[in-house]
């Protein structure tokens, strides 16, 4: 099965960094980003999704990123099912980043980090990516095999 989400936006709060008690440093943040259609008066609704980075893509974001710094990221949907304290069972669906881009920050934004925002540069993958779909294959295709 696929299990890909890849998006860009803008973090809505700073990120903060947490550790494991086996020691792996985690990171939860919402993305923000236009939705694609107009609403009914024409403007455009934002959309806002749970991501959560683990590894060296929690140490880039939280060094580098801060509330409406752009970023991209790829990843995979998965499911988080928990217990509320009322002891009803819940659900949230998140995106696990397994690599991300940071694309730079929000003009006139301050920042409260007092590291300088890298340059624009491509995807960062984690440490230990997901099983990768095509394994055993070549992956190479020629033109004409192609469904598009």
């Amino acid at each position: 099965m696929i299990n890909r989400v890849i998006l860009v936006g803008r973090i809505t709060k700073d990120p903060e960094l947490r550790t494991t008690a086996s020691g792996i440093n985690v990171l939860s943040f919402t993305l923000a980003f236009d939705n694609k259609t107009k609403n009914a008066d024409g403007s455009r609704g934002s959309s806002f999704v749970n991501c959560t980075a683990r590894r060296n893509n929690a140490d880039i974001i939280a060094k580098y990123c801060h509330k409406g710094s752009q970023i991209g990221i790829d990843g995979s949907l998965q499911e988080r099912r928990y217990q509320r304290r009322d002891g009803s069972n819940a659900s949230v669906i998140e995106v696990i980043v397994n690599e991300i881009a940071l694309l730079g920050s929000k003009s006139g934004s301050s920042t409260t980090n007092s590291q300088p925002e890298p340059a624009s540069h491509g995807f960062v993958p984690d440490e230990e990516p997901i099983d990768d779909v095509m394994a055993g294959g070549d992956g190479d295709l020629a033109d004409d095999d192609l469904p598009f």
